[in-house]
């Protein structure tokens, strides 16, 4: 199951999700949209971690991220990481 999801009609081929993706797991289609651009896709779905870094760098909001696509375990080892970051600040 994709966490990232791309509205490919509202994409106006900026790349910009393509470049801060952390996990390099996204890459510009071959393929145009309505518009004339390049859209981004997912390459390797099961790498992706929905951190959200695509979504918050589109201009276009045509990005969304699937959170419930996270594993339970990955949460919990995400909330105990920021507990024992604010123990010790």
């Amino acid at each position: 199951m994709n966490k990232v999801h791309f509205d490919k009609h509202r994409c106006k081929g900026c790349g910009l999700c393509v470049l801060f993706c952390p996990q390099k797991i996204l890459r510009m289609s071959d393929d145009l949209n309505d518009q004339g651009f390049s859209y981004p896709e997912v390459i390797d779905p099961d790498r992706c971690t929905a951190c959200g870094l695509c979504f918050r760098m589109c201009p276009d909001c045509a990005i969304q991220v699937d959170k419930e696509g996270i594993k339970n375990s990955d949460k919990k080892g995400t909330t105990e990481a920021a507990e024992d970051t604010e123990k010790s600040i």
